[in-house]
């Protein structure tokens, strides 16, 4: 269903949105819409700003006085959570919060004591010990989705509020399944329970069992049905493909069901394998951060920054817009939530700009989805990327520098097209300078600057993050609105921890996925369809490495409108890329390449969920608003391509010389412009291109992203033929088109 705009909040509906008063003020949720029907959510306003004309005739406005309440506004949370990969988690009061405050702040001080004194029985021990802490909450924090009817008020159970006895009654059973292996008095203590590793008692085995039907049901419950259907079918190759015809490249010998509670429950490879490590090491400590920034305010400060930063001018709602995104990033590090953040603060100002809603939204969600692209905090997917390649984080974070960079680039030149093509309004702004918010607040980039120079300085990533952590919760103290008394930095210890817990349960279950890849060799056996396929289509070692590369990117993309970024990129990298290592394509252009269409299902339709969440802030039409998305995302798409599928292609990733990477910079950088005249309808400086410019346009984009010099030089070539071409239509236009500056 499609989300039923207010007819008087949309400007494709309103022909003159400079009518109310209200269109400056923070968009909010109605709190009476009904939470089972997202797609149906308005916007409505909270605060009535006076209007003005200014001299230059532009249309003048107060800014949003308080962002900060605005951010954190319940209404804002709620609608952000309805539209993550993970599903929004129980209102917790009383005692039942009390504890559950209490258990994830210790498990919180658990990861930080483990960096700085690791636990003596070794790596496993501690993720046990970690699963045990954090894994029991998702069952008290997070409903079942079950809906039974109490006799007495014919509400709903498990949506009044508490957890249910079913839900205490799997908490338990989660908390002795995951601290079994490490008791005495039940398996022996941990030292025995490893010596049994592949000769596991029926009592072990019990246990493992239910561990495995536990970790689904958390699965299911943060993420919904796919994933664990995923697992469960990985399950069932495990155990009948001893059965299938063994001439099969797909066949093996097949596991029994002990063995394969065992590979699960009691190896490296399952439940405890990297996925959980990761979560448990890296992205907890991460969300930590984010936490504790968030609460110093540094959020609120990003936003304000990027409204008071463009000021009267065309394109200056849009800017704002995606700015806004590229910081609050850094906070949120997730798509949609970055997308309904930025959406209420922002959303009024490009309504008044004169932005249909449709179009607003697509570059919300594109701006959105950016924040998991961007260092110095991607996704968490990133931090797989260095455990499974073995390499430090900072890597990682070069590898996607210029990447970012030219995803950025698209999305201003689509800015400025749109701000021009249709007419957008001037709109000043009655907010601080720039210089004086960053005199008073920029502070904030401080903890930010930490870890990247502490990675600099080599430091392990938990170290820099733990420091700028502590830096980020002293330096609250400087504005006594957002201090982090003791109250108020255990709740923020706390939510850090729970806003992990959808993501652990991921982990765990991904542990399923890559102990079945390993103990049957599945990612060898699929990898090497793949390339059979694309050796049947074409000849040459370059286009094969082409026509695998599109699989594999479609492959992704249908992956990744089914389940979370973390587990897309896990399956990913077990399943399809292998096949992109047989051919050659070395291991951080793989890595990277599978992280972005990972992260690119947020804005992929039909799923999209970014776009979804965009279209409920700004009453928007939901498809459309997806193909905005596509529109202003599209580099993120083909860029990833060009650094797999020829050599020079690497430069984009930072390898090889300063000539290497400024010529792969350089040429993708026109190949964005190309693209962005091809899909935006026009050339900035000139005016409207045509169709045939704009398919011209199109074929110098591609040309250009080959990374070759031939096809550069075809490209450039392409482009000057396009940009002719609209400067001859300009000209010949009645009356000839003046462009105002922006």
């Amino acid at each position: 269903m499609e989300p039923t705009p207010d007819p008087g909040q949309n400007p494709a509906r309103n022909p003159d949105p400079d009518t109310t008063d209200t269109d400056l003020a923070p968009a909010a949720v109605d709190d009476e819409t009904p939470k089972n029907e997202t797609h149906n959510t308005e916007t409505h306003n909270t605060e009535t700003l006076k209007n003005e004309t200014a001299d230059d005739g532009t249309l003048k406005v107060a800014a949003v006085e308080d962002v900060d309440s605005t951010l954190k506004d319940e209404s804002v949370r709620e609608l952000a959570a309805q539209f993550e990969d993970e599903k929004p988690g129980r209102r917790l009061r009383g005692p039942v919060e009390a504890g559950v405050t209490a258990v994830a702040a210790a498990s919180a001080v658990l990861v930080l004591w483990q960096v700085f004194r690791p636990l003596a029985q070794g790596g496993q021990y501690y993720l046990a010990v970690f699963l045990s802490g954090v894994l029991p909450l998702v069952f008290v924090v997070y409903p079942s989705g079950v809906r039974i009817r109490r006799k007495r008020t014919g509400t709903p159970a498990d949506s009044v509020g508490g957890p249910t006895v079913v839900d205490w009654v799997l908490a338990v059973a989660t908390l002795v399944a995951c601290a079994y292996p490490l008791l005495p008095f039940a398996s022996g203590g941990y030292n025995a329970f490893l010596d049994r590793q592949g000769q596991l008692d029926p009592v072990d085995v019990a246990m493992g069992t239910v561990l495995l039907v536990l970790v689904l049901e958390a699965c299911r419950r943060t993420t919904g049905w796919v994933l664990p259907v995923v697992c469960g079918a990985f399950l069932a190759y495990d155990y009948y493909g001893g059965y299938l015809p063994q001439h099969w490249s797909l066949a093996h010998l097949g596991l029994d069901f002990d063995q394969i509670v065992d590979a699960l429950y009691n190896s490296q490879s399952g439940f405890y394998g990297t996925p959980l490590d990761v979560a448990a090491s890296y992205i907890v400590l991460f969300t930590i951060y984010g936490a504790v920034l968030d609460a110093s305010g540094a959020g609120a400060f990003f936003v304000e920054l990027s409204v008071a930063a463009f000021r009267r001018s065309r394109s200056a709602a849009g800017r704002t817009a995606v700015a806004s995104g590229f910081l609050l990033g850094t906070v949120s590090g997730s798509g949609a939530a970055t997308t309904v953040s930025i959406g209420a603060v922002t959303w009024p100002i490009l309504r008044r700009a004169g932005y249909p809603a449709d179009r607003a939204g697509g570059m919300l969600a594109a701006a959105g989805v950016g924040a998991i692209l961007s260092p110095p905090t991607l996704g968490a997917a990133a931090f797989i990327i260095a455990e499974y390649l073995n390499v430090s984080y900072l890597s990682v974070l070069g590898w996607a520098t210029i990447p970012t960079l030219l995803y950025y680039l698209g999305i201003l030149l689509a800015v400025e097209i749109d701000a021009r093509r249709f007419g957008a309004r001037p709109v000043a702004l009655r907010v601080r300078s720039p210089w004086a918010l960053l005199g008073r607040f920029g502070y904030h980039f401080a903890s930010l600057l930490v870890i990247i120079v502490l990675l600099a300085l080599e430091q392990p990533a938990t170290r820099a993050v733990i420091y700028a952590t502590v830096l980020a919760a002293l330096l609250s103290f400087l504005d006594r609105r957002h201090r982090l008394t003791p109250r108020r930095l255990v709740a923020s210890l706390a939510a850090g921890v729970r806003s992990v817990l959808p993501v652990v349960a991921v982990c765990v279950a991904a542990g399923i996925i890559t102990a079945s890849t390993t103990k049957t060799g599945l990612g060898p056996q699929m990898s090497g369809l793949m390339v059979d396929w694309a050796q049947s289509l074409a000849s040459g070692h370059t286009a094969v490495i082409a026509l695998t590369a599109v699989f594999a990117a479609v492959a992704l993309t249908l992956l990744g409108l089914a389940v979370p970024v973390t587990a897309s990129f896990i399956i990913g990298w077990v399943i399809i890329g292998q096949a992109l290592l047989d051919l050659g394509i070395d291991e951080p252009a793989t890595a990277m390449f599978i992280f972005y269409f990972a992260v690119l299902s947020e804005a992929t339709p039909p799923t999209a969920l970014a776009s979804v969440a965009a279209a409920a802030v700004t009453g928007g039409r939901v498809f459309p608003t997806m193909w905005q998305t596509l529109r202003y995302a599209l580099p993120a798409y083909l860029v990833p391509i060009a650094f797999v599928v020829t050599p020079a292609g690497r430069g984009l990733l930072g390898f090889g010389g300063w000539d290497d990477i400024g010529f792969a910079l350089a040429a993708s950088a026109l190949g964005v412009l190309a693209l962005s005249v091809a899909a935006g309808g026009w050339l900035l400086g000139v005016g409207r291109a045509g169709v045939v410019a704009r398919v011209v346009a199109g074929l110098a984009a591609l040309a250009l992203l080959w990374l070759s010099l031939w096809t550069v030089v075809t490209g450039v070539a392409l482009l000057l033929v396009a940009a002719l071409l609209v400067i001859f239509q300009a000209s010949r236009a009645t009356p000839p088109h003046k462009e105002e500056p922006a």
